[in-house]
């Protein structure tokens, strides 16, 4: 017998786009950086380095690009910060904008994204037919939580208490996805079902077997 869920809330990046990690680790390659080079930097003091205080608008594109590469220099490696954001908007996954909507016809949907203030809109692409394309997908949550906007990132627990919240459910009756196991750790604490995003079609299965939606 599955479960009734209220609500599921999903993250973005990495979710209904493919992984930015994918774009970190060939720009890694062609520039002879070590593996996950990147994700290492990003992961020295998470709660208050360059791209934390990216994610809460505590600085601009144009700090962050000096801080990212003080930081990448202190771990042996000069790389600009301005270079890594150029990495962050992946290919859309129409099959997941579907899944999403199959979920948004049994209860209510809402996104929660760590982004930063760049770009034309949540999505931080520079071009416009992608950003157009992105903003319709992001039109179609009941309600959208950006960190840049509130000053809030996760895996800060009240961003995702806020969004059961003004959503209305109980988090128990909600289902998250996310593509970092230190995101859905918060979600869980609270009761949520959640779901770590590992691909399209792992996400699409998963999502089906916990929901019993039919999403694929």
């Amino acid at each position: 017998m599955t479960k009734r869920f209220q609500a599921v809330i999903w993250d973005f990046g990495g979710v209904f786009t493919s992984s930015p990690f994918e774009a970190f680790n060939r720009y890694e390659a062609e520039k002879g950086l070590p593996a996950d080079f990147i994700r290492s930097v990003n992961a020295v003091n998470p709660l208050e380095n360059a791209w934390a205080k990216l994610e809460r608008s505590l600085i601009g594109a144009e700090e962050f690009d000096g801080l990212f590469r003080a930081e990448a220099q202190a771990m042996g490696h000069d790389v600009r910060g301005k270079e890594i954001l150029a990495l962050l908007s992946g290919s859309l996954r129409p099959r997941v904008v579907n899944a999403l909507k199959v979920c948004k016809q049994h209860g209510k949907v809402g996104c929660i994204t760590n982004n930063a203030p760049i770009g034309k809109g949540a999505s931080m692409t520079e071009d416009d037919d992608r950003a157009s394309e992105l903003a319709g997908v992001f039109a179609l949550f009941d309600h959208l939580i950006e960190s840049s906007k509130i000053g809030i990132r996760k895996p800060d627990p009240r961003i995702y208490a806020l969004m059961c919240e003004t959503l209305g459910v109980d988090p128990a009756a909600c289902v998250y996805l996310d593509d970092l196991g230190i995101n859905l750790k918060p979600a869980r604490d609270m009761g949520m079902a959640t779901i770590k995003v590992t691909g399209e079609e792992q996400l699409l299965a998963d999502l089906e077997a916990v929901t019993g939606y039919a999403v694929r």
